[in-house]
């Protein structure tokens, strides 16, 4: 018997909009605790948090100005403590976000920083640097300039700090001690409140070289997967093995060297990391099986669980993406106006669910994708949050099409989402009451349906992992001990092999015959 986290089925809440408790039109930690029985009957085992700390939402919450505050849109620290025990009576337990990189420009270390001005210990602890030239050409994660030039008290041209994402995030210096040692008490505050885990989002980019070379001057990436950070994982580790039960850390790693992605997952680090690889490959039984084939084998050396995921708050949902002609994901090939085919892309995503429901490691579930919920592409220009747009001068759509608030009801006005029916913080669709739980709730054959059956059938699945003989360029198939699991990519139904029982199917099978697009787990004969 392993640590929970090695096969978990783990549950992507994005607070603002899961279920709004208080009716004012965003969701909130009372509208989370409302539902955990719906979590429960899913069959998850950990819900993740975006972030729910005090933030001024340049980006969506992670632009954090307190750890230890709940911000007030969603509740407070109380109210947080409430939720993780009750989650925790059901058996869910509670991972949360960490964002190491940087802090919210109304963190109280930012502004005593700029309030102290130029040469102070407060101004150290973040990248401050003096000049009349941008001190380098590097560019933001969501476009645009990575450096604000401040004012000083007489109004003359300050400063500039660096922000590899927003100008309201500043970066953090992470060879400062009191970065270091703040950061490890973070996690002690919330391991002391009951939290079962901690997500380090953008995992690889919190060390800078002090140095701040261009990119292409230097071997080594001046900001991403410097080697120093392990280090820095190291004691994050340590930590959270100081508890009993231990706590676990899973990052969120964009790497494409293997062998650099497995070395935050050595023993005294990281447990797991976000592989997404897969999700950013497109439709095909070749992309997928070499996707499979390299994860696993980064994970064998450091004897580490792999985990899976469809897609997140960041990422275009799978029933709108795979619809498309280019499934493949990028945040390079985001724009307005792409044509999808939505029943095409429902019914690869149904395949999808059992095909990443079947592998071995970890599964994480972006809230809404148990529903079939599309990307609404539609949102109106002046609703658009999200940072990605507004940099982009209109043409990247941002994430916005992701984040909108869930349908619990088939009708109201805010179908279910609100307790009082207050317009949502992102408009939703008029047809979004069709993909509700409660449209789904009493429908066999619903994606809901599916999700449930698959996450109770999933928890028997031996820990075993081997490509069946049926594996092939248009057939992806593998068995979990007595379970094979078959996806068909071709366009010719193809015959099933003997079996004992068909356990679940995307699709309505036609005289044992897999028809394109569609995905069985099969019982198969005792030998």
């Amino acid at each position: 018997m392993g640590q929970w986290w090695q096969d978990a089925v783990i549950y992507q809440i994005y607070p603002r909009s899961f279920a709004d408790g208080d009716g004012d039109g965003t969701g909130d930690l009372a509208g989370v605790r409302s539902r955990l029985p719906y979590l429960r009957r899913l069959g998850v085992d950990a819900i993740w948090f975006t972030p729910w700390y005090l933030s001024p939402l340049a980006d969506g919450g992670y632009d954090v100005a307190d750890y230890r505050v709940i911000d007030p849109a969603f509740g407070t620290l109380a109210e947080a403590e409430e939720l993780i025990a009750d989650a925790a009576a059901l058996g869910i337990r509670t991972i949360i976000d960490v964002v190491p990189n940087h802090v919210s420009s109304e963190h109280a270390w930012f502004t005593a920083a700029l309030a102290a001005g130029p040469g102070s210990p407060e101004r150290e602890r973040f990248w401050f640097r003096s000049g009349d030239e941008r001190p380098t050409d590097w560019v933001s994660s969501f476009g645009g300039e990575t450096w604000t030039r401040t004012k000083n008290p007489d109004g003359t041209p300050g400063e500039w700090y660096l922000h590899l994402f927003t100008p309201e995030q500043p970066d953090l210096n992470w060879n400062h001690p009191d970065v270091r040692r703040e950061h490890e008490e973070i996690l002690r505050f919330w391991f002391d409140r009951g939290v079962a885990g901690i997500r380090i989002d953008s995992a690889t980019m919190p060390v800078k070289d002090p140095s701040l070379p261009e990119l292409d001057e230097v071997e080594q990436h001046p900001y991403v997967d410097r080697d120093e950070l392990h280090d820095i994982y190291r004691g994050w580790r340590a930590v959270a093995d100081s508890y009993d039960p231990p706590r676990m850390l899973v990052g969120e790693i964009w790497l494409a060297d293997a062998e650099r992605f497995a070395r935050y997952l050595r023993p005294d680090e990281m447990h797991t990391a976000f592989n997404f690889d897969l999700m950013g490959r497109p439709w095909a039984a070749r992309e997928l099986r070499e996707s499979i084939r390299t994860t696993l084998a980064a994970h064998a050396p450091v004897d580490a669980p792999a985990t899976w995921v469809l897609s997140n708050h960041d990422v275009t949902r799978p029933v709108t993406r795979y619809g498309r002609s280019d499934t493949a994901f990028s945040f390079a090939s985001k724009r307005f106006g792409v044509p999808t085919d939505l029943e095409l892309g429902r019914r690869r995503a149904r395949a999808a669910a059992l095909l990443t429901g079947a592998l071995p490691g970890s599964l994480y579930l972006y809230q809404g994708d148990e529903l079939g919920l599309p990307e609404v592409e539609n949102l109106p220009l002046v609703a658009l949050q999200d940072p990605m747009f507004h940099r982009s001068d209109g043409l990247d759509p941002g994430r916005d099409g992701c984040r909108v608030p869930l349908p619990w009801t088939t009708g109201g006005s805010t179908f279910g989402f609100s307790a009082r029916g207050f317009g949502p913080w992102l408009p939703q669709p008029d047809d979004w009451g069709s993909h509700s739980v409660e449209a789904q709730e009493l429908d066999p054959d619903s994606m809901l349906a599916l999700y449930r059956s698959m996450l109770a059938l999933r928890r028997d699945l031996p820990r075993s992992f081997q490509w069946h003989a049926l594996d092939s360029d248009e057939l992806l198939a593998f068995q979990r001990g007595e379970v094979l699991c078959l996806v068909n990519f071709g366009p010719e139904a193809v015959r099933l092999p003997p079996y004992q029982e068909v356990l679940l199917c995307s699709d309505d099978l036609t005289d044992d015959r897999l028809t394109t697009d569609v995905a069985v787990w099969l019982r198969l004969v005792h030998h």
